[in-house]
């Protein structure tokens, strides 16, 4: 289960719930059994530079390798950039859970 947390500067006027559905459906596109990601939105009420970093999780696997990173994180910094205004600093990173990593659905 991905997850997606976007952290940016509170002067963006954005739809986070647009860009984290945009996002999801990105990251189907490159491993369909990846599953829904867990999105969150975090504006900073004091920031210096108009910016956004999104952190993008997932579940490290033999097929989520350098080539599918490199395509992935390109897809995501086009679909992205298309929410934000000019000028603004945006950056991506995607990071792999570690092996102690536990995700259930709790009913």
């Amino acid at each position: 289960m991905p997850h997606c947390e976007l952290s940016y500067s509170s002067d963006l006027n954005i739809d986070a719930n647009a860009i984290l559905a945009e996002v999801e459906a990105c990251i189907l596109r490159h491993d369909g059994g990846a599953g829904e990601t867990k999105g969150r939105a975090y504006p900073a009420p004091t920031s210096l530079h108009t910016h956004l970093k999104a952190t993008v999780a997932l579940l490290a696997k033999p097929h989520r390798n350098t080539a599918f990173t490199a395509a992935l994180q390109k897809d995501l910094v086009d679909l992205i950039s298309a929410h934000l205004p000019r000028p603004c600093w945006l950056s991506v990173d995607i990071t792999f859970s570690s092996q102690t990593y536990h995700t259930e659905f709790l009913e």
